[in-house]
Protein backbone atom coordinates (compact mmCIF):
# COMPACT_ATOMS: atom_id res chain seq x y z
CA UNK A 1 0.00 0.00 0.00
CA UNK A 2 1.50 3.21 -1.65
CA UNK A 3 1.03 6.07 1.73
CA UNK A 4 2.17 9.66 1.89
CA UNK A 5 3.87 10.47 5.10
CA UNK A 6 5.27 13.62 6.97
CA UNK A 7 8.88 13.67 7.88
CA UNK A 8 8.74 14.58 11.87
CA UNK A 9 12.61 14.31 12.38
CA UNK A 10 15.64 13.13 11.59
CA UNK A 11 18.18 12.19 14.17
CA UNK A 12 22.04 11.33 14.41
CA UNK A 13 22.30 8.06 16.38
CA UNK A 14 26.37 7.65 15.39
CA UNK A 15 28.61 8.47 12.89
CA UNK A 16 26.22 8.65 9.33
CA UNK A 17 23.46 6.56 11.12
CA UNK A 18 20.23 8.59 11.41
CA UNK A 19 16.83 7.95 13.61
CA UNK A 20 13.32 9.16 11.04
CA UNK A 21 10.09 8.90 12.44
CA UNK A 22 7.46 9.37 9.51
CA UNK A 23 4.52 9.98 10.48
CA UNK A 24 1.51 8.25 7.88
CA UNK A 25 -1.35 10.27 6.09
CA UNK A 26 -3.30 6.85 6.50
CA UNK A 27 -3.02 3.79 9.23
CA UNK A 28 -0.34 1.63 7.83
CA UNK A 29 -0.78 -2.09 9.87
CA UNK A 30 2.52 -4.25 10.13
CA UNK A 31 3.59 -6.86 12.43
CA UNK A 32 6.97 -6.54 14.31
CA UNK A 33 9.85 -7.25 11.84
CA UNK A 34 8.30 -6.20 8.64
CA UNK A 35 10.01 -3.10 5.89
CA UNK A 36 8.74 -0.43 4.32
CA UNK A 37 10.11 0.66 0.87
CA UNK A 38 10.92 4.21 0.46
CA UNK A 39 9.46 5.72 -2.87
CA UNK A 40 12.43 7.14 -4.87
CA UNK A 41 11.09 7.07 -8.48
CA UNK A 42 8.48 5.21 -10.29
CA UNK A 43 10.97 2.25 -10.58
CA UNK A 44 12.66 2.54 -7.63
CA UNK A 45 11.55 1.55 -3.80
CA UNK A 46 14.51 0.93 -1.29
CA UNK A 47 13.46 -1.04 1.67
CA UNK A 48 14.34 -0.62 5.25
CA UNK A 49 12.76 -2.26 8.43
CA UNK A 50 10.67 -0.71 10.72
CA UNK A 51 12.59 -0.17 13.90
CA UNK A 52 9.10 0.33 16.38
CA UNK A 53 7.11 -1.96 17.56
CA UNK A 54 3.56 -2.15 16.10
CA UNK A 55 1.94 -2.24 20.13
CA UNK A 56 4.08 0.79 20.40
CA UNK A 57 4.36 2.89 17.41
CA UNK A 58 1.23 5.05 18.57
CA UNK A 59 0.83 6.17 14.43
CA UNK A 60 4.50 6.77 13.46
CA UNK A 61 6.90 4.91 11.39
CA UNK A 62 10.81 4.51 12.88
CA UNK A 63 13.69 3.52 10.96
CA UNK A 64 17.18 3.43 11.22
CA UNK A 65 19.45 4.35 8.01
CA UNK A 66 23.01 3.86 7.91
CA UNK A 67 24.39 6.53 5.18
CA UNK A 68 28.40 6.09 5.05
CA UNK A 69 29.66 8.27 2.62
CA UNK A 70 30.24 5.53 0.47
CA UNK A 71 26.56 4.35 -0.11
CA UNK A 72 24.41 6.77 -2.01
CA UNK A 73 21.58 4.22 -2.26
CA UNK A 74 20.35 4.71 2.03
CA UNK A 75 22.51 8.82 1.07
CA UNK A 76 19.98 9.51 -1.35
CA UNK A 77 17.23 8.24 0.70
CA UNK A 78 18.41 10.22 4.04
CA UNK A 79 18.64 13.46 1.85
CA UNK A 80 15.18 13.13 0.20
CA UNK A 81 13.84 12.99 3.87
CA UNK A 82 16.07 16.00 4.78
CA UNK A 83 14.29 17.76 1.84
CA UNK A 84 10.95 16.89 3.15
CA UNK A 85 11.14 17.75 6.39
CA UNK A 86 13.04 21.46 5.52
CA UNK A 87 10.21 21.83 2.76
CA UNK A 88 7.59 20.31 5.23
CA UNK A 89 6.30 18.28 2.00
CA UNK A 90 5.31 14.28 1.50
CA UNK A 91 7.39 11.05 1.63
CA UNK A 92 5.93 7.85 -0.24
CA UNK A 93 6.28 4.64 1.12
CA UNK A 94 5.24 1.20 0.70
CA UNK A 95 4.15 -0.64 3.38
CA UNK A 96 4.37 -3.10 4.82
CA UNK A 97 5.94 -6.09 3.61
CA UNK A 98 8.49 -9.14 4.30
CA UNK A 99 7.49 -12.80 5.78
CA UNK A 100 10.00 -12.38 8.67
CA UNK A 101 7.92 -11.18 11.27
CA UNK A 102 8.45 -12.48 14.46
CA UNK A 103 6.07 -15.29 15.00
CA UNK A 104 3.70 -16.93 17.63
CA UNK A 105 6.04 -19.62 19.61
CA UNK A 106 6.98 -20.67 23.19
CA UNK A 107 10.40 -21.60 21.23
CA UNK A 108 13.36 -19.48 22.84
CA UNK A 109 14.56 -17.14 20.13
CA UNK A 110 17.60 -15.97 18.93
CA UNK A 111 18.08 -12.52 17.80
CA UNK A 112 20.98 -11.07 15.87
CA UNK A 113 21.90 -8.54 13.63
CA UNK A 114 24.67 -6.82 12.04
CA UNK A 115 25.11 -3.16 11.75
CA UNK A 116 21.59 -1.13 11.24
CA UNK A 117 20.15 -4.64 11.28
CA UNK A 118 19.77 -4.06 14.56
CA UNK A 119 16.34 -2.04 13.04
CA UNK A 120 14.66 -5.44 12.08
CA UNK A 121 15.45 -7.38 15.81
CA UNK A 122 14.69 -4.11 17.70
CA UNK A 123 11.08 -4.03 16.52
CA UNK A 124 10.86 -7.66 17.55
CA UNK A 125 12.29 -7.03 20.79
CA UNK A 126 9.99 -4.55 21.76
CA UNK A 127 6.94 -6.45 20.54
CA UNK A 128 7.84 -9.44 23.05
CA UNK A 129 8.34 -7.57 25.41
CA UNK A 130 5.26 -5.63 24.87
CA UNK A 131 3.52 -8.69 25.02
CA UNK A 132 5.24 -10.59 27.86
CA UNK A 133 6.71 -13.16 26.28
CA UNK A 134 7.88 -15.60 29.04
CA UNK A 135 10.96 -17.43 27.19
CA UNK A 136 14.49 -16.57 26.42
CA UNK A 137 15.65 -13.87 24.28
CA UNK A 138 19.41 -13.65 23.22
CA UNK A 139 20.57 -10.48 21.09
CA UNK A 140 23.09 -10.46 19.63
CA UNK A 141 24.60 -7.05 17.86
CA UNK A 142 28.15 -7.20 15.92
CA UNK A 143 29.08 -3.49 14.53
CA UNK A 144 32.02 -2.44 13.43
CA UNK A 145 33.25 -0.29 16.70
CA UNK A 146 31.33 0.69 19.60
CA UNK A 147 30.06 4.22 18.52
CA UNK A 148 27.82 2.06 15.87
CA UNK A 149 25.87 0.39 18.90
CA UNK A 150 23.97 3.63 19.43
CA UNK A 151 21.68 2.16 21.75
CA UNK A 152 24.41 -0.42 24.23
CA UNK A 153 23.52 1.35 27.18
CA UNK A 154 19.57 1.24 26.99
CA UNK A 155 20.05 -2.86 26.00
CA UNK A 156 22.07 -3.93 28.85
CA UNK A 157 19.03 -2.05 31.48
CA UNK A 158 16.58 -3.76 29.38
CA UNK A 159 18.77 -7.21 29.85
CA UNK A 160 18.71 -6.59 33.80
CA UNK A 161 15.21 -5.52 33.77
CA UNK A 162 13.55 -8.41 32.36
CA UNK A 163 15.42 -12.13 33.44
CA UNK A 164 14.19 -13.91 30.17
CA UNK A 165 16.61 -11.10 27.82
CA UNK A 166 20.49 -11.49 27.14
CA UNK A 167 22.35 -9.34 25.51
CA UNK A 168 25.77 -9.49 23.63
CA UNK A 169 27.59 -6.70 21.75
CA UNK A 170 30.68 -7.80 19.93
CA UNK A 171 32.59 -5.78 18.19
CA UNK A 172 34.91 -6.28 14.92
CA UNK A 173 37.30 -3.19 16.26
CA UNK A 174 37.88 -3.20 20.03
CA UNK A 175 40.20 -0.98 22.10
CA UNK A 176 41.65 -2.06 25.25
CA UNK A 177 39.08 -0.96 27.42
CA UNK A 178 36.60 -2.70 25.83
CA UNK A 179 35.57 -6.27 28.12
CA UNK A 180 32.75 -7.51 25.86
CA UNK A 181 33.20 -9.95 22.69
CA UNK A 182 35.21 -9.33 19.49
CA UNK A 183 35.26 -10.45 16.19
CA UNK A 184 32.37 -11.57 14.06
CA UNK A 185 28.82 -12.02 15.48
CA UNK A 186 28.52 -15.44 14.20
CA UNK A 187 31.38 -16.86 15.63
CA UNK A 188 30.12 -15.37 18.84
CA UNK A 189 27.10 -17.12 18.02
CA UNK A 190 29.00 -20.57 17.49
CA UNK A 191 31.16 -20.10 20.40
CA UNK A 192 28.19 -19.42 23.30
CA UNK A 193 25.57 -22.67 22.20
CA UNK A 194 26.31 -26.17 21.30
CA UNK A 195 22.80 -26.70 19.72
CA UNK A 196 20.48 -24.15 18.38
CA UNK A 197 17.52 -27.11 17.38
CA UNK A 198 15.14 -25.36 20.31
CA UNK A 199 15.41 -21.88 18.97
CA UNK A 200 13.51 -19.37 16.38
CA UNK A 201 15.98 -17.44 14.95
CA UNK A 202 15.82 -14.02 13.38
CA UNK A 203 18.84 -11.98 12.01
CA UNK A 204 19.51 -9.07 10.19
CA UNK A 205 22.56 -8.05 8.57
CA UNK A 206 24.15 -8.27 4.78
CA UNK A 207 22.93 -11.02 2.51
CA UNK A 208 26.43 -12.86 2.88
CA UNK A 209 25.98 -12.62 6.38
CA UNK A 210 22.30 -13.91 6.45
CA UNK A 211 23.75 -16.96 4.21
CA UNK A 212 26.66 -18.10 6.00
CA UNK A 213 24.03 -17.68 9.30
CA UNK A 214 21.74 -20.67 7.93
CA UNK A 215 24.63 -22.51 6.45
CA UNK A 216 26.51 -22.52 9.66
CA UNK A 217 23.65 -23.04 12.29
CA UNK A 218 21.88 -25.51 10.35
CA UNK A 219 24.80 -28.03 9.60
CA UNK A 220 27.21 -27.37 12.80
CA UNK A 221 24.14 -26.17 14.99
CA UNK A 222 20.97 -28.14 14.45
CA UNK A 223 19.56 -25.32 13.47
CA UNK A 224 16.30 -25.83 11.95
CA UNK A 225 16.20 -24.08 8.03
CA UNK A 226 12.01 -23.28 8.78
CA UNK A 227 12.46 -22.07 11.85
CA UNK A 228 15.22 -18.86 10.72
CA UNK A 229 13.81 -16.24 9.66
CA UNK A 230 15.25 -13.02 7.58
CA UNK A 231 14.12 -11.35 4.53
CA UNK A 232 17.30 -12.15 2.95
CA UNK A 233 16.51 -15.82 2.60
CA UNK A 234 13.17 -14.66 -0.01
CA UNK A 235 16.39 -13.42 -1.79
CA UNK A 236 19.26 -15.96 -1.22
Amino acid sequence: MIVQCKVKSIEPLASHTYQILLQPQDAVDFKAGQYLMVVMGLKDKRPFSIANAPSQANGLLELHIGAAEHNAYAGEVIDAMRSALANDSLIEVDAAHGDAWVKDSERPLLLIAGGTGFSYVRSILDECLAQAWQQEIHFYWGAKDKEQLYVMDELTDIAKQYANVTFVPVLEQADDNWQGKTGNVLQAVHQDFESLADYDIYLAGRFEMAGAARTQFVENKQALVERMFADAYAFI
